[in-house]
């Protein structure tokens, strides 16, 4: 019998590429966030609890960086205290949990890429509360795996390849900044390494499956490879989708495009143990030819 797979946020960008990846895996079940409120945890737990899954999947999130100064209780219950409910309710169910998390967990100010075990210390509510989310899964003694990414991108929802997209048609100069430094990641890409690091889970099996768990439980970095600053990944951007006119591109300092949430100058994360456990990741250079080829 096909084990059932909880899928929340399947109307966001990696809710839906994740719905497709993990067909054949099992029985999915998607829900977006009308079926599946992530702002009312104590609900989340009582709906997770009567689906009775064997794995969950959660990519739902609250991610507007900047909005989250200002409605930092809205973020904490979304990112932090459901995810602690949904991990309650997984435990309570014997399921595991598929968790993403964000590269700003960290404060960006190490010389060198990130590894798992590096302390963490986000400047902003938004990497907070998504810290927040980690802990609280940890705390719910459910079996996990928590996949800390970065610099996600689509053809779907909002992100910069599809803002970058649209003011490479409506202007004639575009100031990017060249001082942040991560790797700009396909939503396609995590979905599909995700649905390589679960084809050998035994999931329908109790007994095979908590070995598993047990081996493999914990936190992993899982980007595409390589790095690049905003204006780098505008270039590669405009270089595949040529505007129809000339479009003056020009770097700057984070310091001429002050936001609310000040963001981690250095994104770099080690995606050695990912790769050593389950699969390789693409460059991100060649994730961004598939994802914009005709």
């Amino acid at each position: 019998m096909k084990p059932r797979i909880l899928v929340t946020g399947v109307n966001g960008q990696l809710g839906y590429e994740l719905q497709r990846a993990l067909q054949g895996l099992g029985q999915i079940i998607g829900l977006d966030r009308h079926a599946l409120d992530l702002s009312n945890p104590s609900q989340v737990e009582e709906q997770v609890r009567a689906m009775r899954p064997q794995l969950i999947v959660n990519p739902a999130a609250y991610t507007a960086v900047d909005k989250a100064e200002s409605e930092a209780e809205l973020a904490w219950r979304i990112n932090a205290e459901s995810v602690g409910a949904i991990g309650r309710a997984a435990k309570a169910c014997g399921a595991g949990v598929i968790h993403y998390s964000t590269d700003y967990v960290y404060d960006g100010a190490k010389d060198g890429v990130y590894r798992e075990d590096d302390p963490t210390a986000p400047l902003g509510v938004y990497g907070a509360s998504k810290l927040g989310g980690e802990d609280a899964l940890r705390a719910s003694g459910a079996p996990h795996l928590i996949l800390r990414t970065s610099w996600v991108y689509g053809m779907r929802g909002k992100n910069f390849l599809l803002t970058m997209l649209r003011l490479m048609q409506e202007r004639e100069q575009l100031r990017v900044v060249n001082d942040q430094i991560g790797a700009p990641t396909w939503c396609r890409s995590i979905a599909d390494a995700t649905a390589h690091a679960l084809a050998r889970a035994p999931l329908a099996d109790a007994a095979q499956s908590a070995a598993w768990w047990e081996q493999h439980q914990g936190v992993y970095h899982l980007t595409c490879q390589g790095a690049a600053s905003w204006y780098d990944f505008t270039a590669a951007i405009m270089a595949l989708r040529p505007p129809p006119r000339p479009v003056d591109l020009q770097p700057i300092p984070s310091s001429a495009y002050p936001t609310p949430a000040k963001r981690p100058a250095n994104s770099r994360l080690d995606c050695s143990k990912f790769m050593s456990h389950f699969c390789d990741l693409p460059e991100w250079r060649s994730a961004l030819e598939l994802c914009l080829a005709p």
